[in-house]
């Protein structure tokens, strides 16, 4: 069984718009985690996209980063840049690791 998606926004910080997501991104629900991306670029400043609580993302969830990649900040694990650095993300977005609390 995956681990259901959670989303979560706020502003972050510096003020900009912070999304973060918990669980496993896919197929199955790419759709709404699409939704929630144009959501807060729609603000019309860069969103800090958090998946340090993310235990899966597939090629969907990589399709929803590159489409705003113009527009997004990420927050990745160790395990999950290389990832992104891989598929050529990394060229085109700012990644930031960091690690879950406790870790």
């Amino acid at each position: 069984m995956s681990a259901e998606l959670t989303l979560s926004t706020a502003t972050g910080p510096d003020g900009a718009p912070l999304l973060t997501a918990s669980g496993e991104i896919d197929l199955s629900n790419a759709d709404r985690f699409a939704e929630a991306v144009a959501a807060g670029v729609a603000r019309g400043t860069p969103l800090t996209v958090d998946l340090v609580s993310v235990a899966y993302l597939d090629s969907a969830a990589l399709n929803v980063l590159f489409n705003h990649a113009g527009h997004i900040r990420l927050v990745a694990t160790r395990l999950l840049v290389p990832v992104l650095r891989v598929c050529g993300l990394t060229e085109l977005v700012e990644v930031r690791q960091a690690e879950p609390a406790g870790e």
